[in-house]
């Protein structure tokens, strides 16, 4: 043999963490841990050896190897032949002598290395187990692998369940076991203590601290009691019942609570446990927390559409424009000012600029003439040329100007009148059948006032009727009408309006006239608010409440169901279930509820009427889960009005 070629076969074969290089025809290889002599299927591939050479060196790296390869769902244990065997080596040595080396005190000191190593030997190739179970191809090698059982009911049973130095080793066990649970057909219970996982399991489950021990326990027996063969062997007073029922008020931790209430489904899928559960003196706060579970993971949206006609409205108080009038007040200042500061003066009350506004010069000089003309022997005015000159004075942008055409119009363009806006006519003047010209005042006294002065005093007689809006009286006298005109004035103070009245009125129609005389003839308008608002799910409930609603529905169905009327095979139907309707004393013996039965269905009735106002306010997205929840509402209310 040439000296390459042994080089290269050295470089293939020997032992070491050197990684070979192949030969160049063969280079287009790939990543670390995926090199053709590490995954060749060959009994003397590189790990193997290195597995079985029993040097610590060696096994820790096909170990650290393997910890890497595993992760990838192309890793299969039957590509290597021998590899299950090897890999089983350390963890059957742990339970079987390995453990007794251990004690309490090395969670506490160091560990010597050497005697640290093989543990995690041990560890790491139940890790790499684990990882490969979860691959369908490799648990069914490993569930037909002979040596599995032996290795699960060792360490379940002889390891320390509640010691920290077994609790990672414990936790791949069950893992392994989760992947093989369903092919698992567990002994009578008349068996051997030692030739069951059940009890180490349920010990687990109930009684241990260990977050991580408690969700995979729960996995794994829920995994072997949905197998029909093994329900049988259901207890109502298993420690993982009580656990996931302690669970159940942990929202938050979403793991923990998945695997409690898949346990509890698969505790409740069995009759008889339905049955004894429904007697169980934590049944009714179990419901109210499986109910509250669903509220906590409900995700709603507010959907909101009109339904109604169109509205319109129209202020509650009208507001009128008018020009504006010279004050008294306004009057006073005005007067005793000089001409031509007081037309300037005038002006600026009396008008604003405005671009296509436009007065007739006659009517711009009148209003300056009513104004002062009756104080000319105190306050000489101006005459009306110099009253239209002086508009330049006050508006620049306005002039006076004749227009042209027959007739031809004298005018002043530029200004306009100013305005005077109301909103309010609650101090109006209704005298005279509401015809009174009087602009509304500003507080009830002066509305009184201004009744006394302008309408009762000057009038002739020793009786006189009311003429205030449509007041019906006609024969009163003055000293009467005093007191009687209070009657129709308001408040001074009015009342409070609420915060949700609007301030709009809703009319009958688009057109309808407003205000009118007469409010309360109007035909009754529309609905001012016509849209209905709901909440609604927007998306489909996590698993959790699946499954939450999934044992309810048991629950209920065992607790309302009526065994009068259950399917029975007799002989009038050739062995297929039927209704009998006339039953014997020896059938109702044989068929009938006992009295336990009874008791519980009593229970679980009250129970579910206890907790219906919970119900009232779970929505769920598909119609059919929707239309459980109905029947235990309606149920629940049923039960209220017997």
């Amino acid at each position: 043999m040439s000296t390459t070629a042994s080089s290269a076969q050295a470089a293939t074969y020997r032992p070491g963490r050197q990684t070979p290089v192949p030969p160049p025809q063969h280079r287009p290889v790939v990543t670390d841990d995926y090199e053709r002599w590490y995954t060749e299927a060959t009994p003397n591939n590189r790990m193997l050896l290195s597995l079985r050479s029993g040097i610590d060196s060696e096994v820790a790296w096909a170990l650290d190897r393997l910890c890497r390869l595993c992760l990838n769902e192309q890793f299969m244990l039957i590509a290597i032949p021998g590899l299950t065997d090897a890999l089983f080596e350390w963890p059957e040595w742990y339970v079987k002598e390995g453990h007794k080396q251990y004690t309490e005190a090395d969670n506490f000191f160091a560990t010597p290395k050497a005697k640290e190593r093989k543990r995690r030997h041990a560890i790491e190739s139940l890790f790499i187990l684990r990882n490969a179970g979860m691959h369908e191809a490799n648990a069914r090698e490993l569930s037909s692998y002979p040596k599995i059982p032996d290795l699960v009911l060792r360490a379940l049973h002889d390891l320390e369940l509640n010691s920290d130095a077994n609790s990672e080793f414990i936790l791949y066990i069950l893992e392994i076991l989760q992947s093989i649970a369903s092919t698992v057909t567990l002994p009578i219970p008349s068996a051997p203590y030692c030739n069951s996982p059940v009890g180490p399991l349920q010990q687990i489950a109930g009684f241990s601290s260990n977050r991580s021990l408690i969700i995979s326990s729960l996995i794994t027996l829920t995994t072997m009691y949905s197998n029909p063969v093994n329900t049988y062997q259901l207890s109502a007073e298993a420690p993982a019942l009580e656990t996931s029922m302690n669970v159940l008020p942990l929202i938050l931790d979403k793991e923990l609570i998945d695997a409690a209430l898949n346990y509890l489904y698969a505790h409740l899928s069995y009759p008889p446990m339905t049955k004894a559960f429904l007697r169980h003196p934590r049944m009714p706060g179990t419901l109210r927390l499986l109910v509250s579970l669903i509220l906590a993971d409900q995700l709603e949206e507010t959907v909101s559409f009109e339904i109604g006609l169109p509205v319109y409205t129209a202020p509650s108080q009208s507001v009128t424009v008018h020009d504006h009038e010279l004050t008294k007040e306004e009057l006073d200042t005005l007067l005793p000012v000089p001409e031509p500061q007081r037309c300037y003066e005038w002006m600026k009350t009396m008008f604003v600029a405005k671009a296509d506004g436009e007065l007739t010069q006659v009517d711009f000089w009148n209003l300056y003439k009513d104004a002062f003309a009756p104080y000319s022997d105190r306050y000489p005015p101006l005459v009306a040329s110099d009253v239209i000159k002086n508009v330049n004075a006050v508006f620049p942008q306005a002039q006076a100007m004749v227009l042209p055409g027959p007739p031809q119009r004298f005018v002043v363009r530029g200004v306009d009148r100013r305005k005077d806006f109301s909103t309010s006519t609650q101090f109006k003047c209704l005298w005279d059948r509401s015809q009174c010209p009087s602009e509304p005042f500003v507080s009830t006294n002066e509305l009184y006032e201004h009744i006394l002065e302008q309408h009762i005093q000057p009038f002739e007689g020793a009786h006189l009727p009311c003429l205030w809006s449509s007041c019906p009286q006609t024969e009163i006298t003055k000293a009467q009408m005093r007191g009687h005109v209070l009657t129709h004035l308001p408040d001074e103070q009015p009342q409070p309006k609420d915060p949700n009245q609007p301030d709009t009125i809703t009319l009958p129609s688009v057109n309808y006239p407003h205000p009118i005389p007469n409010p309360t003839s109007r035909p009754p308008p529309p609905a001012r608010s016509t849209r209905v608002t709901y909440m609604r799910p927007h998306v489909d409930p996590p698993p959790s409440s699946l499954t939450a609603l999934l044992c309810l529905r048991v629950l209920f169905r065992a607790a309302y169901a009526s065994s009068d009327v259950a399917p029975r095979v007799d002989e009038n139907h050739f062995g297929f279930p039927g209704i009998v309707d006339d039953l014997s004393d020896e059938d109702e013996e044989q068929y009938g509820d006992t009295e336990e039965e009874k008791e519980g269905k009593r229970r679980g009735k009250k129970a579910f009427m206890a907790i219906r106002y919970l119900l009232e306010d779970v929505r769920l997205r598909h119609d059919t889960f929707q239309a459980w929840v109905t029947e235990m509402i309606d149920a629940g209310l049923s039960g209220v009005a017997d």
